[in-house]
């Protein structure tokens, strides 16, 4: 059995030029609880289909990596308590081991280049933590934006991270980093963080453009981060949301949670400290994020395959 299987209308859309967009699994198994992440995991790929393109959700189940997923296997990755969060370094032994594995960016990322798939649509990506120099916990998206050329929409840096140093990282990364119709940086949960966007574009023709000038005019092998500030009536102000998040840390350095424990721990208390109205600015990203990607996937496709 091959390692890699592609649902055959993923497959399909590629090799006819057709926009598709990949999509992450860890926000079904470890993002949000049983029945909303299935019913968001169906709502996502349903947006991104009425906006023109092809969902291909993206896991690792009993050691095969799937490009596109049917029913059934969302429903192991939302309830079963045997997957793993797995980013790039986790893929080998997950493959080896024969796990179930549900895909953070950085392995979604990494999958989705093997299948020929540009555009990903995620949440929010990650980075630099706060405390990062003395702890070293920096995201290994980085390290896959840098070196993987896939376009990932996302409503911006999570905001439990340090997003200043990690626009530095990108930058040092060679990253291009552009925001979607906006002068200000988003902060996932909100539409400023307090730094300017280091590049503004105006929709997807302009973003698929420059998609165009990054891969095929240029020939850079880079990832691009593509901000997609969520939307404004879904929003929670970045004031009110820094001191629920701090509260959180704290929480966090109680309790002693470290590794990949880290980012699920502080969105489950954020949730639980806004009586779950991040977890509504979540969703609301989410589904926006989608409905973007499939634009800008549509838009890409028509650019290169003109």
């Amino acid at each position: 059995m091959t390692s890699i299987e592609v649902r055959p209308e993923v497959a399909a859309a590629l090799s006819g030029g057709a926009p598709v967009v990949a999509l992450e699994s860890t926000i079904i198994s470890h993002g949000m609880p049983y029945p909303t992440n299935v019913d968001m995991a169906n709502e996502v790929e349903a947006i991104v289909r009425s906006n023109g393109a092809v969902p291909a959700t993206i896991a690792v189940l009993s050691g095969v990596c799937h490009i596109g997923l049917d029913h059934e296997q969302l429903l192991t990755l939302a309830t079963s308590h045997e997957v793993h969060k797995a980013t790039t370094r986790d893929l080998p032994w997950l493959i080896a081991a024969g796990r179930h594995g549900a895909t953070t960016v950085a392995a979604t990322m990494r999958l989705a280049a093997l299948a020929g798939i540009r555009v990903f649509a995620t949440g929010g990506i990650g980075g630099v933590h706060r405390g990062a120099a003395t702890t070293f916990d920096i995201s290994a998206d980085l390290t896959e934006l840098a070196m993987t050329p896939v376009a990932v929409v996302s409503a911006g840096i999570k905001s439990i991270l340090d997003i200043g140093l990690t626009l530095e990282r990108l930058e040092t990364l060679g990253v291009p980093v552009v925001v979607n119709g906006s002068d200000q940086f988003p902060s996932f949960y909100s539409r400023v963080s307090g730094y300017a966007s280091p590049r503004r574009l105006d929709g997807a023709s302009e973003i698929a453009a420059f998609l165009d000038a990054t891969w095929n005019t240029l020939g850079l092998t880079t990832g691009v981060s593509i901000a997609n500030p969520v939307p404004v009536d879904d929003e929670i102000a970045a004031d009110e949301i820094a001191g629920v998040i701090d509260d959180a840390l704290d929480d966090l350095d109680r309790q002693g949670v470290v590794g990949q424990d880290v980012t699920p721990f502080l969105l489950g208390r954020i949730v639980e400290m806004t009586g779950g109205r991040s977890l509504q600015a979540n969703l609301a990203l989410v589904r926006n994020n989608a409905a973007v990607a499939a634009q800008i996937a549509v838009a890409y496709a028509a650019r290169v395959h003109r």
